[in-house]
């Protein structure tokens, strides 16, 4: 049996070449865990030595270091959460991943580990957890940014990331899992996916390979609570109710967010800005990380 190396603050070079950054590529970055209840914590890693300016949150069945480019090329102090039954944080006994649960678990750790960000960003699942966040702990959060999701995300329009993040849990081999990921993730590159199987798999006693997320209840995917496509969806009350300012980033390429979500996000927040990142895939900051650095770094300043 082969064992295939990992190490986990051992890949950022790989970001910096392939996004020919000109920026470090040894970050201070560590991992914290966060307590949340007597059994489980929620893990994090902390980029930089200084206060945190900002709070990155993940999307369904990724973790925290999908930020990791994002992170590298803001070069500013950060934290990026991994989310319960995700990464490495610990997984819920009850399996109920619904944004409000997460939030309240999300709140614990941003409160320990960056009680003043300027900014929380979420992705997908991560999104509507921070829109949640924004709504119940506005101490908390200043500024949020909304990665290609709203509360109009359904099964229909989110299908192609339902079927790969719903396939199977473990693999003979890494080649398998990884022939099958770049299969789903036609505009990423080979390294990239490589590099994201290593943060988001782990290597099990007898050579196969499974996911790390939780694939139990409601962990699989940020639609599972989602209601018909007939039926309007209570978190849009949620999205109403967030006081501070709001930026949707929609990917140009990804057919989860529509025209329709974002007359309704406007109708909630006439406020709401809107960008489009062209060539964007629902993962954002897979796809165009650097141009999502860009424009998070526009709106801090």
């Amino acid at each position: 049996m082969t064992r295939v190396a990992y190490d986990e603050f051992g890949l950022f070079h790989e970001n910096v070449a392939e996004h020919d950054l000109d920026v470090d590529p040894h970050p201070t970055v560590a991992r914290v865990d966060v307590p949340v209840d007597g059994d489980r914590c929620v893990s994090a890693l902390v980029w930089g030595s200084e206060p945190a300016e900002l709070v990155l949150v993940h999307g369904g069945a990724q973790n925290a270091h999908t930020w990791d480019t994002v992170a590298l090329a803001l070069g500013r102090p950060l934290v990026a959460v991994d989310l319960p039954g995700h990464g490495r944080s610990g997984w819920r006994a009850d399996g109920a991943y619904h944004p409000a649960n997460l939030a309240a678990d999300v709140a614990v750790a941003v409160e320990r580990l960056a009680p003043s960000a300027r900014m929380v960003v979420g992705m997908s699942l991560g999104g509507l957890t921070s829109m949640v966040l924004a709504a119940t702990r506005p101490d908390l959060v200043r500024s949020l940014v909304m990665v290609d999701i709203t509360p109009g995300v359904n099964g229909q329009k989110a299908k192609a990331v339902i079927d790969f993040v719903n396939g199977p849990q473990t693999f003979a081999s890494f080649d398998d899992l990884l022939a099958r990921t770049i299969e789903h993730n036609p505009t990423r590159s080979e390294s990239s996916l490589r590099r994201g199987i290593l943060h988001n798999a782990h290597q099990l006693d007898d050579g196969s390979w499974a996911w790390r997320y939780d694939r139990g209840a409601h962990a699989r995917s940020s639609t599972d609570d989602a209601p018909p496509t007939d039926a309007p969806n209570p978190l849009w009350e949620v999205l109403a109710a967030v006081s501070c300012p709001i930026t949707l980033v929609r990917g140009g390429a990804s057919p989860v967010v529509d025209d329709d979500d974002v007359a309704e996000a406007r109708r909630r927040q006439p406020a709401i800005d809107v960008v489009v990142i062209d060539g964007a895939g629902h993962s954002v900051q897979g796809d165009r990380p650097v141009e999502l650095a860009a424009l998070l770094a526009a709106k801090l300043a």
